[in-house]
């Protein structure tokens, strides 16, 4: 398949990335020829310096025979015209735009998008998919990492393996002994920074970053047994009171139980903003850096500290500050992938990486076939697929023990109907079932074969 992507950022050069390993025909365009030269040295792909939403550009990135466009620069307005004129000039079939302005996302302007206005047929908004993920690390604070699959029936875990841990030093074949009607499967492990998929004979250690599966309703218990409290949440501070932080409030107060939130935003005019739109969570103007300030938003007594400025090292520092004023969980919104490896040494519990989000996003808006979801794990070394099981694929109608998959990929949970099981050796895979599945990276274009999804795109 030909695609054509717009923005050679962060999140345009992970999308390259994906589909160029995929070996689909990718042209990269950008205003930045270091940007385009950057991709063009570390991917197979074509690159193309020049205006996005240029004709002339779109023409020479070979738009007359693409099949999709993804719009991913840091304009709103070149994107949605880059779509334009993908539609009316090349009639390019579908189109993807990256849109940040809270205006453009309105839902009463949603007729913006019909085909016969401005034609763009998936929106991507980077800060509502933000405020999305920072609201499913407040459902399990104690992870440093989560996401909702089978339509929040069952939710991918990360856990960093303490000393404190029941199950340390355990074999994960007797975790199955011990807990036999738990639904919970370990599917990654991440070992002195390498991430693989475990077999049944290893064990986890100390230090060791987790990646588990979990039925919805054994969240509680899969986290008690492998040391950590489940919290619940009944105080909230968020520092930053931007869009993310905005609808992450939002969210809360019309939650079903109460929680208590407070907001330290220092720009007054966002604050005002957002002590207008919210009903129940008070707002402070200042600094979240300030002790003060912080004792003045009940710091001590908060269950979680959620830190969304658009300044990473303000975000890790108000971690760092709120964890030492005895915040017992704190996580910050981090940008900038390198600072990562910082998190554990300063004892942020948990980060939100949205070039991470956004990436999985739009890979799940543009794979086809039976691809429900895709998650993309750390700096794209995995992923984790949600597909149903078609007719054709070679392992319907196969036990899960007959089914030669790659070294790097293991079933993390399966639909049947409306029951959603742990899987089992002798556990039948049949036609329409849902499988989720952890992948590394390398062996995806094995996963869609046995899947029968490569296929094709929208």
């Amino acid at each position: 398949m030909k695609v054509i992507i717009c923005g050679a950022g962060q999140v345009g050069w992970q999308i390259a990335r994906h589909l160029s390993g995929e070996r689909n025909d990718v042209t990269v365009v950008d205003s930045d020829p270091d940007l385009v030269r950057r991709a063009t040295d570390t991917l197979d792909v074509q690159g193309i310096a020049g205006f996005a939403s240029y004709p002339d550009v779109l023409e020479r990135a070979g738009a007359r025979d693409a099949e999709m466009i993804i719009a991913a620069t840091h304009s709103d307005e070149v994107n949605m015209v880059t779509c334009q004129v993908a539609h009316s000039v090349f009639g390019i079939n579908r189109k993807i735009a990256r849109l940040r302005s809270q205006s453009y996302l309105d839902a009463i302007y949603s007729d913006l998008y019909r085909r016969d206005h401005m034609p763009i047929d998936v929106v991507i908004s980077p800060e509502k998919e933000v405020a999305a993920a920072a609201l499913q690390r407040l459902s399990a604070p104690a992870a440093f990492d989560t996401e909702v699959f089978m339509e929040g029936r069952a939710h991918l875990l990360g856990i960093t393996i303490d000393s404190d841990c029941p199950v340390v030093n355990t074999p994960l074949r007797q975790l199955t002994d011990l807990f036999s009607t738990l639904r919970a499967v370990v599917v990654g492990v991440r070992r002195d920074g390498t991430l693989f998929s475990p077999e049944p004979k290893d064990q986890l250690f100390v230090g060791d970053d987790c990646y588990v599966f979990a039925h919805r309703d054994d969240i509680p218990r899969t986290m008690e047994i492998f040391g950590k409290k489940a919290t619940k949440l009944e105080r909230v501070v968020l520092v930053g009171g931007g869009n993310v932080g905005l609808t992450v409030a939002q969210h809360l107060e019309s939650g079903m139980t109460r929680v208590r939130t407070k907001i330290i935003e220092k720009n007054r005019r966002c604050a005002e903003r957002a002590a207008t739109a919210l009903e129940r969570t008070i707002v402070l103007n200042g600094d979240g850096l300030d002790a003060a300030l912080l004792a003045e938003a009940g710091i001590s007594r908060a269950d979680v500290m959620l830190a969304v400025t658009d300044d990473d090292k303000t975000n890790m520092l108000a971690c760092v500050r709120a964890k030492a004023e005895g915040c017992p969980y704190v996580i910050a919104l981090i940008n900038d992938p390198t600072l990562v490896p910082l998190m554990t040494p300063l004892g942020i519990d948990a980060y939100i990486n949205p070039r991470a989000t956004t990436v999985s996003s739009i890979l799940r808006h543009i794979r086809h076939g039976r691809v429900r979801a895709v998650y993309s794990i750390g700096d794209a070394e995995a992923e984790v697929i949600e597909a149903e099981v078609m007719s054709t694929s070679p392992i319907a109608g196969k036990k899960v023990s007959e089914i030669d998959f790659p070294e790097g990929v293991l079933i993390g949970m399966i639909r049947k109907g409306e029951q959603v099981l742990r899987p089992m050796g002798n556990t039948r895979i049949d036609e329409g079932d849902v499988i989720a599945l952890f992948a590394l990276a390398e062996d995806v274009p094995k996963v869609e074969q046995l899947m029968q999804v490569s296929i094709d795109f929208f």
